[in-house]
C-alpha cells in the first residue's frame, strides 16, 4: 500500500474508540421541541433523521479520497436513545473494560445524565417494550435464561440491491412521486398510511443529498486553504463527485464509492442496524464502472485499488455501538459486521468472478483490518485460480474471507 493509504490505516487502527452524544443530542434536541407531535410516524422519523444529518459534524481526514464518517471523526461512536438508553453504569462498564472498551468522557457522562437520560426515559422503544411482554419471559429474563439483544438494533441483514448503484436520489424522488400520485384514496383504505411513508421517504432522500453537498462545501473550503497543489486538486475533485453523487446515478469508479458510502452512513446513522446493511456483490457491482473507467483511459488498475483501499478504512472506522444492560458486559465487539461478497454465481447461472473479484481479494489481504467483513462465494463453475487465491489469503490466519457453497446455498433457497 502506498504511504497515503498507510496513513488512514494507522490513524484507523490507532484511533481510540469513544461513545459520541453528538447523534443523541440532536435527535433529543428534534423530539424535544415537540415538532415530532405534529406528524405521522414515518414522517415524524423522516424529519428527525433530517435534522440529525443537517447538523452533525462534518469530517474529512486528512488525506482522504472518500469522504464521510458517522460520528465526528473515526471511531466515534453514536448511541440511539430512542431505541435503548445506555444508563450512568451502562456508561461506566463501557468505559472500563478491560477489552473493546469505549472511552467516556466526563463531558459525556454529565449530558446522558442531564439530558439524554431523563428525556428518553419511558419513551424508548425498549421501554415500552419491556412492559408488555408475558410474566413468563421476564421470570426468564431475570434469571439469566437469555439477556435482551435484539430490541437494541435492527438486525434485518439487509443488502443493497444494484438499483442503488444504477439510479440517483433525483431518480428514486421521481419514482416516490410517481407513486403518490397513482394512490387511491377512494378504494385502498391503506392510501393514506402509504402516502405518509412515501412523503418520509422522499425527506429522507433530500436528506441524504443535502448530507453529500454539506461535504462538498466543506471539501472546497479545505482545497480553498490547501497549500499543497496536488491534495488540492483532490479535494476540488471530491467537491466536484459530491455535488454530483448520490442525488445522480455514479459515472465512474470513485463516484460509485463515494455514491455508496453517503448511503451507508446514511443507513446506520438514522437506525443501530448492527449487522444489516451490506453493499452485497461487490465485484459486481462495481466491475462496470472499473472496466469503463479503464477503457477510456481514465483509472489505472493502482489508482482503482488505492480507491478500493481508501474505501476499506472507512468501514474500520464505524464500530459497533455497544450495548446496554447486562450484554454490555457479556457481549462486546468493534465489529459492526458489514459483510463484502466475492465470487459466486451471476443472474443467469454463469460464473461471476471477474477482476474486480481478484482486486478486492488483494485488497483483504494487504489491509488486514477489523472492517469490513468479507465472504466468498465458490461454486461448481468458480475458477480454480480464484479458489487458490482465497485459500492464501486464509491460510494466513487472519480470518477472512470467510468460504461459502453457493450451490449449496441456492439449492436451500429453491
Amino acid at each position: 500500500m502506498n504511504d497515503r493509504i498507510k496513513k488512514l490505516r494507522t490513524q484507523s487502527r490507532e484511533s481510540i474508540p469513544y461513545l459520541s452524544l453528538e447523534r443523541a443530542f440532536l435527535l433529543t434536541e428534534f423530539y424535544k421541541n415537540g415538532a415530532a407531535h405534529k406528524f405521522s410516524a414515518p414522517i415524524a422519523r423522516a424529519k428527525a433523521f433530517k435534522h440529525l444529518m443537517e447538523n452533525k459534524k462534518i469530517c474529512i481526514n486528512e488525506g482522504e479520497l472518500i469522504v464521510g464518517e458517522r460520528g465526528p471523526e473515526p471511531k466515534a461512536t453514536p448511541t440511539y436513545p430512542e431505541v435503548c438508553c445506555h444508563s450512568l453504569h451502562d456508561l461506566d462498564i463501557l468505559n472500563s473494560r478491560e477489552k473493546i472498551s469505549f472511552k467516556v468522557s466526563e463531558d459525556t457522562r454529565k449530558k446522558a445524565k442531564d439530558t439524554i437520560i431523563p428525556f428518553w426515559k419511558g419513551r424508548s422503544i425498549r421501554e415500552k417494550i419491556f412492559p408488555q411482554v408475558d410474566d413468563e419471559w421476564i421470570d426468564a429474563y431475570e434469571a439469566g435464561i437469555f439477556t435482551e439483544f435484539m430490541e437494541q438494533r435492527a438486525p434485518g441483514h439487509t443488502v443493497g440491491g444494484k438499483n442503488i448503484w444504477n439510479k440517483g436520489f433525483l431518480d428514486f424522488k421521481k419514482e416516490i412521486k410517481e407513486s403518490i400520485e397513482k394512490l387511491d384514496f377512494y378504494n385502498d383504505p391503506e392510501a393514506f398510511n402509504k402516502r405518509e411513508q412515501l412523503i418520509a421517504m422522499k425527506l429522507a432522500a433530500d436528506t441524504i443529498v443535502s448530507f453529500a453537498e454539506r461535504h462538498a462545501l466543506e471539501a472546497k473550503r479545505l482545497a480553498t486553504n490547501e497549500l499543497n497543489p496536488i491534495r488540492k486538486k483532490e479535494l476540488e475533485k471530491i467537491s466536484e463527485i459530491c455535488t454530483y453523487v448520490p442525488s445522480r446515478a455514479p459515472r465512474t469508479f470513485w463516484e460509485a464509492l463515494q455514491h455508496y458510502w453517503f448511503i451507508h452512513l446514511g443507513v446506520i446513522t438514522e437506525y443501530n442496524t448492527w449487522d444489516s446493511f451490506n453493499p452485497g456483490r461487490l465485484d459486481q457491482h462495481l466491475y462496470p464502472f472499473y472496466k469503463k473507467d479503464i477503457d477510456d483511459g481514465n483509472l489505472t488498475r493502482d489508482e482503482a485499488i488505492e480507491l478500493l483501499q481508501a474505501f476499506w478504512v472507512k468501514f474500520n472506522n464505524q464500530l459497533a455501538p455497544p450495548k446496554v444492560g447486562v450484554t454490555a458486559e457479556e457481549s462486546n465487539t468493534y465489529t459492526d459486521f458489514c459483510n463484502i461478497n466475492i465470487g459466486g454465481l451471476k443472474e443467469d447461472g454463469s460464473d461471476g468472478v471477474n477482476e474486480m473479484s481478484y482486486m478486492l481479494l488483494d485488497v483483504i489481504e494487504e489491509m488486514r483490518i477489523l472492517q469490513p467483513s468479507s465472504n466468498v462465494q465458490i461454486s461448481k463453475k468458480t475458477p480454480e485460480r480464484f479458489l487458490k487465491r482465497s485459500l492464501e489469503i486464509v491460510k494466513t490466519g487472519f480470518g477472512q474471507p470467510s468460504v461459502f457453497n453457493t450451490d449449496a446455498i441456492i439449492q436451500e433457497l429453491t
